[in-house]
């Protein structure tokens, strides 16, 4: 992996770029320089947060909560040295409202909030979902921004709302003021056009989406203003970066410029894709539930969106409250001794909400005719194979609608250091599989700074750098390729 340093071992007459990575379970900020040649990264803060369900207001972020410990870890990073810029990336879809008076005016909801249960169905049935995917090249998922926006259509906060700001941007305003939202999270909401990348007010307007509430938008490298009104962090400036952690991410992985180099982000979700230069928006792509999102330096993700150690994650959970206490490396090891047997489709909805996992895949197990997993090991197992499968799944159909023969997988992300995973991926592939790094996002974010500040001269150069700094570990298949 990439040399991560002690704290007592940095050096203080360094200069910094600090990335502040935000996935929806926790966060973390890090700082970064190149020191003879390599990328080398402290993590000064770490934090858990969760969303929280309320019985009137749904579920929600706790904003304060995230806004304070980000101000801690900056504070932290500025004992150790000079910090040039900060950028920001974080999970997509979700966005805060900003009043005529500057102010937030509730806290973001979560995008697993029942709130747009059926919203997807009834907007793709009304307004027809291959005109929309034609010009969004954008997945069908519940969540999106754009059905999480049209079921707000006729609330309070939404009527006294100035501007609406995807969540990595909402944190820029906080600490520069910039109204403004980078491109990368604006593909992800449903609303910007795949083509133009400009918000796509045909759509919009059909949506009954109020058009005043839609910022400019920039792209990734753009100098969004300088800190004010934070006492000490005043005048660091802040640098757009690929503000959707998938966009860092990718951006993060030295993929090779064959373009035949897919990549999977192993997170809470896992996001199986390509990298690609146009988007392809055509009956295939879509028959298959494709998105095209924006990357950085003007590259499109070509991504399969795949329900990933949020599985483990949530049963883990249920298991706690149970009074089992289990680590997943616990469950990796235990995992590795088991034979292959249940199999579940990891993205049927029943899995897409918070609650007791292990019962959901108890209950799927048992319609479909399979024997359900017992043990907690048994149950790891089963998510491990199902992931496995659907990676597979999700290559075979990336490849059939690009029209591009992949070589290889790029696993990344906290998924990366599952060596069982990353086994049965590559035999259910029949692809290597090649793992890590496993903060490819925080690298990323650090690249885009670095390129802003003139210190790398190219994504394809600092992918380099990344690459020479950093621990990969391969994976061959035992078994052969199919098609």
């Amino acid at each position: 992996m990439v040399e991560w340093r002690r704290l007592s071992s940095v050096n203080c007459l360094m200069k910094y770029c600090a990335a502040i990575d935000l996935g929806a379970s926790s966060g973390r900020i890090a700082i970064g320089a190149i020191d003879q040649g390599k990328l080398t990264i402290t993590e000064v803060h770490r934090f858990k947060h969760e969303a929280r369900q309320f019985e009137d207001r749904g579920l929600r972020w706790e904003w304060a909560k995230i806004v304070d410990e980000v101000k801690t870890g900056l504070a932290q990073a500025q004992k150790i040295g000079e910090i040039v810029s900060i950028g920001i990336d974080t999970w997509g879809v979700d966005y805060g409202l900003i009043d005529a008076h500057g102010e937030l005016i509730e806290d973001p909801y979560c995008y697993r909030d029942a709130r747009t249960d059926g919203v997807m169905k009834e907007i793709a049935d009304s307004v027809g979902a291959e005109w929309i995917y034609q010009k969004t090249g954008v997945q069908f998922t519940f969540f999106n921004t754009a059905y999480q926006l049209y079921a707000a259509r006729d609330s309070a906060a939404l009527s006294q709302a100035e501007r609406f700001l995807m969540l990595p941007d909402l944190l820029n305003y906080v600490f520069c003021g910039s109204k403004s939202t980078d491109l990368t999270d604006a593909s992800t909401t449903q609303l910007l056009n795949a083509q133009t990348r400009e918000w796509d007010f045909e759509l919009i307007d059909r949506l009954g989406i109020p058009r005043h509430i839609f910022p400019p938008i920039h792209k990734p490298g753009a100098v969004l203003g300088r800190i004010n009104g934070h006492d000490n962090l005043d005048g660091i400036s802040v640098v757009a970066v690929g503000s959707h952690d998938t966009a860092s991410a990718v951006a993060g992985i030295p993929l090779k410029p064959t373009k035949d180099s897919a990549y999977i982000s192993s997170g809470t979700w896992s996001l199986v894709g390509l990298e690609i230069d146009s988007p392809v928006a055509d009956k295939k792509s879509l028959s298959y539930n494709i998105t095209n999102e924006a990357g950085v330096a003007d590259r499109i993700r070509f991504i399969k969106n795949v329900s990933g150690m949020w599985l483990l994650e949530e049963s883990l959970r249920h298991w706690k409250s149970q009074g089992i206490e289990l680590t997943a490396g616990d469950l990796v090891k235990a995992a590795a001794a088991l034979p292959r047997k249940q199999i579940i489709n990891t993205n049927d909805p029943r899995f897409t909400k918070p609650g007791a996992m292990p019962d959901r895949i108890t209950e799927y197990c048992r319609e479909i005719g399979q024997d359900a997993p017992v043990t907690p090991p048994e149950f790891a197992r089963c998510i491990f194979d199902s992931l496995a499968d659907a990676y597979a799944q999700s290559i075979r159909e990336l490849e059939d609608s690009s029209g591009i023969t992949v070589r290889e997988i790029n696993i990344v992300g906290g998924g990366s250091s599952n060596e069982l995973l990353n086994q049965l991926t590559a035999d259910a592939t029949g692809l290597t599989v090649i793992a890590g790094p496993v903060e490819a996002t925080v690298m990323g974010n650090l690249i885009i700074q670095m390129m802003t500040a003139g210190w790398v001269g190219s994504l394809e150069e600092g992918r380099s750098l990344i690459a020479a700094s950093s621990v990969r570990k391969e994976f061959k298949p035992k078994l052969s390729r199919s098609k």
